[in-house]
């Protein structure tokens, strides 16, 4: 099954083709990256210290295209040998989300083929399982930009909330330190990059919410959320799971409960397309498919990601 996806949900324009395939004696499911394109907006957006939703529409409809191209021509197949294309329907920038979303419309009428509306969110869960082959169930980790959440994730649009921030998500704490610091943009990895030469053990910075026994939220609550229903690893995904000091965190945590932690590479965590491309295959490998008529969403909680009516989301 090979499936073409585009992501234009923030600040990256992005195309990719991914192969899924199931192995023969286990039944699991595996994942080839054909190619992977990604086009980053920074520069675009750094004089104004933050993503300026009419900027990075503009840019995705001038560069969409020719992304697109690339991505076909490094992958080697022609759009007749695609299965199935993938776009990245919501959440995001509502501007981005219908340039991305119109453009999988059109792919998919003019060639013929199934259209996948994935969500974004799902995307980033899923994407353990192309990289690691991880099965189902296990605890994620989703940090980024606009979300901090701990799910557990038990098959494809099935996913269970355990809890998140009751105010700003990881990323956007990264973004404003940065700007209160001077920095510059994106302040993720120049805070991180700072703090690598700074002393721990200088400021006595606040712990909120640590120690409650709900994961609303604080890292300790990730040792709850891994006795879940038994997930048999704990996933962290999202643009921050690519900052080094979060991961040795999570290497901590998963060890002292007696699991692993799987950390898909940097490339992988920030938006890119072969998220959406294997999320759109893992759908469509159960029928999960959307008509054209699928409309682009601002807001959509991977909580609300689900199966069909009367369909049950089963993969290995």
């Amino acid at each position: 099954m090979i499936v073409l996806g585009l992501e234009t949900t923030c600040d990256e324009t992005a195309a990719a083709v991914v192969e899924r395939t199931v192995d023969g004696e286990t039944g699991a499911a595996r994942g080839r990256i054909l190619s992977n394109v990604v086009l980053s907006q920074i520069g675009e957006h750094a004089e104004f210290g933050g993503v300026v939703p009419e900027i990075a529409a503009r840019a995705h409809v001038e560069a969409l295209d020719r992304i697109i191209g690339k991505a076909m021509a490094e992958a080697k197949v022609p759009f007749t040998a695609l299965d199935g294309i993938a776009a990245a329907a919501g959440p995001g920038l509502i501007g981005g989300v219908i340039v991305g979303l119109t453009t999988a419309k059109a792919i998919a009428l003019a060639h013929d083929k199934p259209l996948i509306a994935v969500n974004h969110l799902e995307a980033h869960a899923l994407t353990a399982r192309l990289t690691d082959g991880v099965d189902f169930p296990y605890c994620l980790f989703l940090a980024s930009g606009g979300h901090t959440q701990i799910l557990a994730v038990r098959g494809v649009g099935d996913y269970l909330r355990l809890g998140g921030t009751v105010d700003d998500a990881i990323g956007e704490a990264f973004d404003k330190t940065a700007k209160l610091l001077g920095l510059g943009y994106p302040g993720g990895p120049l805070v991180e990059q700072e703090a690598t030469r700074g002393d721990p053990q200088r400021f006595a910075l606040p712990r909120p919410m640590n120690g409650r026994r709900d994961a609303n939220f604080s890292l300790s609550g990730l040792k709850t959320a891994l006795r879940v229903d038994t997930p048999k690893a704990l996933v962290c995904a999202g643009g921050v799971a690519a900052n080094q000091a979060i991961r040795k965190i999570l290497h901590r945590v998963a060890f002292e409960v007696g699991t692993e932690l799987v950390a898909p590479p940097p490339a992988l965590c920030t938006d890119n397309g072969a998220m959406i491309a294997w999320a759109g295959a893992e759908r469509l490998a159960l029928g999960l498919t959307d008509s054209l008529a699928v409309a682009p969403r601002a807001r959509w909680p991977l909580e609300e990601v689900t199966k069909r009516a009367g369909e049950k989301a089963v993969a290995r």
